[in-house]
């Protein structure tokens, strides 16, 4: 019995009992669904310097594991990743436990981890060029100054006056240069598996931003929309499933308090205050600080390649291939139809829609209140679109920001920007794109000697060589306190409004009663 209870014991201590460690560095396929900013409003841009949307993220990877218990480890997951989030499936014995790695590796990280072990000390001699190297060993941490041992004593690190730097022999136990994802998993015996690893990561964001060229005749439109998913976390999705979901999604907890983002603490070397460094030289000025790298700019295009920017003819080059529309619940769903690499920090463009020969009607507009009197304020100008399958759109119209082309003296040029909210298929599209200064609204306390104060006229002028269409709406509180001649005007965004046609370089009036 004694035998059998030592036999037990001692196999339990031997190395095959051990927990085995499996390392995946990169998923075989990837897919990324982008959704939008939550609070970012309708038609605004996004923030490249703070992303604050976020991505489901869903990756295949093939792994081989061993009997028993393991540790799995998922290299390359996003730094944004949401651990709390983690869905890993197809592994035959389950997930016993998960952890999110923060041990990134690092130059503090590397610095402390090699505390006490023998690196390599590299110079440069500015004058002749010449390296020398020498072991070394680190006697202090990476804390304001890093003590080294050399066989000519003791120094501080670059307080020599000479450029150094270290080598080291090995990265120390337990530091990842990726952020990783570990879980437990017992398998009942050796065998290879397909897992699957789904999570949210914070970082992302999606807009559309579209250009509209107008014809000669003004009277139709060829319109196109980039999608564009931007990246902030410091890992590249290659050859990625990538979609883009537009709605209002409800959000009941920000991601970002539930992200455990790894320290990322700096490196700061300083000397001695007096006889600096082995030979009380003290080090040139540090140089100084590199500029921040732009953020990537990616464009994906499936057209063959031009010659010609991508502003000469965006229907020719989106017509090969835009992303699908599905939908999602009460959200819509683009998905992009190849697969595309989405950069760490950085940007991805794929052609989202192309519509060519939209009809449009353009309009000037103003809202103001019954006893408002404006002097010689401009007007919105409005390109109103029908978004049905009989106006050539009848497809949701993500929000965005939209660029506006029209032709003169044989060049195209801007002839306006606005916002797009989101638009759903029936809907009448109101792109604002600019003020006008040659339609002007005037409003006078107009009455007639003796008469009460209460009468009003509005004065319309166009100086423009062709007519316009003005709608005037009226923001009414009472509508007792106006004359039959507001009631009875048809109504326009829910308000009374004045719909008149102002020939080439003339006006028209409105005249009413208002207390």
């Amino acid at each position: 019995m004694r035998r059998s209870l030592a036999l037990l014991l001692l196999l339990s201590a031997s190395p095959a009992a051990a927990q085995s460690v499996v390392t995946s560095t990169a998923p075989d396929l990837v897919s990324i669904s982008a959704f939008r900013d939550p609070g970012r409003g309708e038609g605004g841009e996004i923030d490249l310097d703070s992303l604050a949307g976020f991505a489901l993220i869903s990756e295949q990877r093939t792994i081989d594991l061993p009997a028993g218990e393991s540790l799995l480890r998922f290299e390359g997951v996003a730094e944004g990743m949401v651990a709390v989030s983690a869905i890993v499936t197809g592994l035959p014995g389950g997930v016993v436990q998960k952890n999110r790695d923060a041990a990134l590796l690092s130059p503090v990280s590397l610095l402390d981890g090699s505390l006490g072990n023998r690196v390599h000390l590299r110079r440069t001699d500015r004058a002749t060029g010449k390296v020398t190297e020498e072991n070394a060993f680190i006697r202090s941490g990476p804390d304001g100054a890093v003590v080294l041992r050399t066989a000519a004593g003791y120094e501080a690190l670059r307080c020599s006056g000479l450029p150094e730097m270290l080598l080291y022999d090995r990265v120390p136990k337990g530091l990842t240069a990726k952020p990783t994802l570990s879980v437990t998993t017992r398998g009942p015996a050796a065998q290879r598996v397909t897992v699957s690893l789904t999570y949210l990561s914070t970082g992302f964001d999606w807009a559309s931003n579209y250009v509209a060229r107008v014809a000669g005749d003004g009277k139709t439109l060829d319109l196109f929309a980039w999608l564009t998913v931007a990246n902030s976390n410091g890992e590249s999705f290659a050859d990625a499933n990538l979609s883009a979901l537009a709605g209002t999604l409800n959000i009941e907890q920000d991601f970002d308090e539930l992200v455990e983002a790894p320290p990322q603490p700096q490196l700061r070397l300083s000397c001695f205050p007096t006889g600096s460094g082995r030979n009380g030289i003290r080090p040139p000025p540090p140089p100084p600080p590199a500029p921040a790298a732009m953020a990537g700019y990616d464009i994906v295009v499936t057209a063959q390649r031009r010659e010609a920017s991508l502003m000469d003819s965006p229907m020719a080059i989106a017509v090969a291939g835009t992303a699908s529309l599905e939908d999602l619940g009460d959200l819509k769903l683009y998905r992009v139809p190849m697969r595309v690499t989405v950069a760490a920090n950085a940007q991805k463009q794929v052609a989202l829609l192309a519509k060519n020969k939209v009809p449009f009607r353009t309009i000037h507009r103003l809202r103001t209140c019954p006893t408002c009197e404006p002097k010689n304020e401009g007007t919105q100008i409005v390109l109103r679109m029908e978004n049905k399958e009989a106006g050539k759109l009848g497809v949701p119209l993500p929000s965005g920001q939209v660029a506006v082309f029209e032709s003169a003296l044989g060049e195209e040029l801007l002839a306006g920007e606005g916002a797009m909210r989101d638009h759903a298929v029936g809907e009448t599209v109101n792109l604002v794109i600019g003020e006008s200064r040659q339609v002007l609204v005037t409003a006078d306390n107009h009455h007639a000697p003796g008469k009460q104060g209460e009468d009003y006229r509005v004065t319309v002028t166009n100086a423009n060589p062709f007519a316009v269409v003005l709608e005037l709406g009226f923001a009414i509180d009472d509508m007792k306190a106006v004359d039959s001649r507001l009631r009875k005007l048809p109504r326009k965004d829910g308000l009374p409004t004045w719909i008149v046609t102002v020939p080439a370089n003339d006006s028209r009036t409105l005249d009413y009663r208002a207390k």
